[in-house]
Formats: structure tokens, sequence, C-alpha cells
């Protein structure tokens, strides 16, 4: 096999979860599994978490259709709002919740289960409060299930700024609450539950704290990071010339060790994983083991890369084999 070697613990990602659980004090948990679980593969963690979670999150319909294909029974959101017909008869057909945020796409959730969409400030997804009455109007006039009402909160940790997204959303929750008294709240991921408190409302919905790690300005304390990457040997040889990889040598090395990891890969071409930077498709390194691990842990990488731990976990599965462990 020359596939690198991602070792996914199952049974770290669901004590993450219920880690998250003990948090929110018996409010409803929506585990987000988008971006196939952040590079850890949704399908099988889905089937981890639903003796925990009370629902999962994905992002398109495709990721909840195929959450059901393999047996996921739990409730699946969407949290990109539905744009197309073709979108609204995937959600139809494998019976996922939708999110709307507009008077067109409450139209397009005709008889499905809606989750209204509103801008507290990021400025990403959703209706405006100014836009919300016609948004439920709309919903009426169509049959649309108002289910539930949500946001996302952009720099939870700066107190101001969570403050002013929050007393939006609580006036959007008073108006939905009116024709909807028992529409399932939410605003807070991952940093919400944390904070907890008045963020909590009646649920979360938590991605990169269950994969082991916090937004940034929290602690991951208590969290467990769930996936180790290994790469393969593929040789070792004496040098010959005076390269490493594509660059000139900078030292003089007896032997160097080809392993079988790049940047097509996932990994970023300009940190090193060995001598040199990385090729498309290898490194080379003075290890000679036959397996050696290239990502531990998502933050330091990630710092490295001058990026963050989430770009990072999306990314470096992308042409590996995965093994599940229950440890």
């Amino acid at each position: 096999m020359q596939k690198t070697l991602s070792v996914i613990n199952l049974a770290a990602i669901e004590r993450n979860a219920a880690h998250i659980k003990s948090l929110i004090c018996g409010r409803r948990l929506y585990a987000v599994v988008k971006a196939d679980a952040y590079g850890h593969g949704a399908e099988r963690v889905a089937l981890q978490l639903e003796s925990v979670a009370d629902g999962l999150c994905v992002a398109i319909p495709e990721e909840g259709a195929a959450l059901r294909i393999v047996g996921v029974s739990k409730p699946i959101l969407v949290l990109t709002p539905l744009c197309s017909e073709e979108d609204a008869a995937i959600c139809r057909f494998y019976g996922l919740e939708v999110s709307i945020n507009s008077v067109r796409s409450a139209r397009l959730g005709k008889g499905l289960s809606c989750h209204i969409k509103v801008n507290t400030g990021m400025n990403r997804y959703g209706c405006n409060l100014s836009q919300l009455p016609d948004v439920l109007d709309a919903a009426k006039d169509c049959g649309a299930n108002i289910v539930g009402l949500f946001s996302h909160m952009y720099c939870a940790h700066i107190a101001r700024e969570r403050e002013s997204q929050l007393a939006v959303f609580n006036r959007a929750e008073e108006l939905v609450k009116r024709t909807y008294p028992q529409v399932f709240c939410h605003i807070s991921a991952s940093a919400g539950a944390m904070l907890g408190g008045e963020y909590l409302k009646d649920g979360v919905r938590c991605g990169i704290a269950l994969y082991g790690y916090a937004p940034h300005g929290f602690s991951r304390e208590g969290l467990e990071r769930a996936l180790t990457i290994y790469a393969r040997k593929v040789q070792t040889s004496p040098v010959c010339g005076r390269g490493v990889g594509y660059a000139v040598a900078e030292r003089r090395y007896e032997n160097l060790s080809a392993y079988r990891c790049g940047y097509a890969d996932g990994f970023f071409r300009g940190v090193p994983l060995g001598e040199g930077n990385l090729c498309m498709d290898a490194f080379v390194s003075r290890d000679t083991s036959p397996l050696v691990p290239v990502f531990t842990d998502a933050d330091e990488y990630a710092a490295r890369c001058g990026t963050i731990s989430y770009e990072v976990l999306c990314s470096v599965t992308r042409r590996s084999e995965r093994v599940y462990i229950c440890d």
C-alpha cells in the first residue's frame, strides 16, 4: 500500500462528544460531520456518534444522503440554505432537515422540516431581522415546517462581539416564537458550548471540538486528538549528487529515505516533513523507519503552516488509507 496511513480513534471522538454533552447540561448536541467529518470520515464518525448526539450537521445535501445510505437514522441538518429544487428533492427523499434564509428558500422548503438561518453579524448566510417576517410568511403560506432557528457567531472569544450577536438572535427568537413557540434555537458551535450559560440556548452544533481541538481563544482541555497520520517508506539509498528533493542540499548526507507523502496529499509544500520542501507525492528524510508520523497535532502543524487546525484537518487525509480504532 502506497497511501499515507490515517489512524482515527473513534472512541476518542465519542468521548469528546460525551465531554461536550456534560458541558451543555442536557441540551441537544448536533454533531457537525461536514467536509467528511473534518477529514476523519463522515460515515464512520456519524455511526459512532449516533448513541451520543441528538442530530448531525452537514454542509450540502449530498453529504446527508451519504449518511442515510450507510444507515444513520438521527436528524440531519443541511447547513447551507436551499438553493434549488434539486437540493430540496434530495433532502425530501432522504429525510433531511434544511436551512432557509429567504422567501425563495422558504418556498423551496415546502413540506420539509426547516431551520431558519438568521444573520446576526457574520454576514455569510442568513436573513437579516428586517427580512425575517417575510421569510416566516412565505414558510407559512407554502407549508414549510419550521422546527429550528439558528445563527453562527464570529469572534466568539471577544465578549462585545458575541454579546451583540446574541442580542440580535434573541430578538429573532422572540419574533419566531410568536408563531412557533416550540422552535429549536441554536446559535453556538464549539466556542459557544465552552462559553455555556445563555449561549447554550436549546442546544449546540459542535464540529472542531469533536475531533480534539478548540476554536481560537478557547482551551482544548478535556478533549482528545483523534487523528494521527503516518507516511510509508519507499526506499533508503546512499546520496547521489547534491540534491535534496528539488533543492540543493545545504549539508552533507550519507543516506536518505523517500517517504510517500507530499503536497498532493493535502500537506503544505513549504513546511518540511523531512529534509527540504515536499514534492507533490513524496519527501526525503534521514529517517529509516518503515512508517514515520507526519501529523499528530493539527494546532502545531497549522501554526507551522500559518493557518488554522480546521484547514489542515480537512486537507491532510485527502489520499489516505483510513484505519479506525476504538481505544
